[in-house]
């Protein structure tokens, strides 16, 4: 097993040791939570829908997910109580049959896997034809990347497992593997250490610190 692997084997078991701390995270930043979940509304997502890396199913409920997966057992009670129905497995070995979901939505998750590219696979695998994929990312060149890449360097409990990426690079690794990008939305224009704000999600990526790519199964 290599070391990536081992680190994100590693960061299951943090997320289920501190399942709650993670989730108290949207309560105590309720204005940061608003912004985000309205992105997401904002894609428009339809029909039967797999949320890849679900988590505690506080912001992923925002679409209409039936079926979530997430290695974290304590994850999936937190997410189950949200009324999804739950599976544990990895989002690069998807425990389901070819072309039976319309969409699926990986939120804050591709940072923390080991193969982003088995899973985008894996994801496209189990869309039906012209089924959508969303990829909502914190970019790493963004105000929050940095501030979070910053806290990830001196162990943060959870950033410190992550790998960072930008918008560039998850277009293209969705290109790659026969996805046509339709939509990005964002939120988040102001930094970290400013006063949060309520914001309409925009069109507009750049400098965003929370953004979603949306693109259709070619």
């Amino acid at each position: 097993m290599g070391e990536l692997q081992i680190m994100r084997f590693s960061s299951y078991k943090i997320f289920d040791e501190y399942a709650e701390k993670y989730d108290s995270w949207y309560w105590r930043n309720p204005i940061l939570f608003k912004c985000e979940a309205e992105t997401i509304r904002s894609l428009k997502l339809n029909g039967r829908g797999l949320s890849i890396g679900v988590g505690s199913g506080t912001l992923d409920s925002q679409a209409s997910v039936d079926v979530g997966i997430d290695p974290s057992v304590n994850m999936l009670k937190l997410a189950s109580i949200r009324g999804i129905d739950v599976v544990r497995a990895t989002g690069e070995y998807l425990p389901f049959k070819d072309e039976v979901f319309d969409f699926t939505l990986i939120t804050v998750t591709i940072c923390f896997l080991s193969s982003p590219e088995k899973a985008v696979l894996e994801a496209r695998r189990v869309l039906r034809p012209q089924g959508e994929i969303a990829v909502c990312i914190i970019p790493k060149d963004s105000s929050w990347g940095k501030e979070y890449m910053k806290k990830a360097r001196k162990g943060h409990i959870f950033y410190s497992y992550a790998r960072f990426y930008t918008l560039k690079e998850i277009k293209q690794l969705l290109e790659e593997h026969s996805f046509r990008v339709v939509t990005i939305k964002s939120t988040l224009s102001y930094s970290p250490h400013d006063k949060p704000r309520i914001e309409e999600p925009s069109e507009d990526p750049y400098g965003k610190g929370f953004v979603c790519i949306k693109a259709v199964k070619i």
